[in-house]
């Protein structure tokens, strides 16, 4: 069984390509961005429309979590955002939180909390997708024929 689609965005090459591996060892698909913007390129290709969570590093230069974080809400609102943080920036994950990520983690982060809390967004996600196709689905049965 493959497990959920997820983006890894992060600047630190070797800690995305580390977790990679071991993301992708756990059954997962994993798209990889090294800055805010390469992850809001990727996330509106054919590719990126298959992600489901994105792993999202608080700090990163230029455009920072925060803002990847808001363009991600605006433009792809069921895609689910896990922020990842160092100890210095808990206050901003917890900020996160309230601007619609779904949780936050601290790095670096336990593989079994990681990989359950991914599982747990898409799950939510996948719940979300269902509840609008229901909707869609009831509004067309009872459209009149005005």
């Amino acid at each position: 069984m493959t497990g959920p689609t997820i983006m890894l965005v992060d600047d630190e090459v070797p800690f995305v390509e580390a977790m990679t591996k071991r993301l992708a060892k756990r059954g997962f698909t994993v798209l990889t961005a090294f800055s805010g913007p390469d992850a809001l390129d990727k996330l509106g290709k054919e590719d990126g429309a298959r992600v489901e969570v994105v792993i999202l590093d608080v700090k990163m230069p230029g455009m920072d979590g925060q803002e990847a974080l808001a363009h991600i809400k605006a433009k792809f609102p069921l895609v689910e955002v896990i922020m990842l943080t160092g100890h210095g920036t808990i206050e901003a994950a917890i900020d996160g939180m309230k601007r619609g990520a779904y949780d936050f983690l601290t790095k670096p982060a336990e593989m079994e909390l990681l990989t359950a809390k991914v599982n747990d967004a898409a799950a939510k996600k996948a719940a979300h997708e269902a509840r609008i196709q229901e909707a869609r689905a009831w509004a067309i049965v009872n459209r009149r024929g005005d």
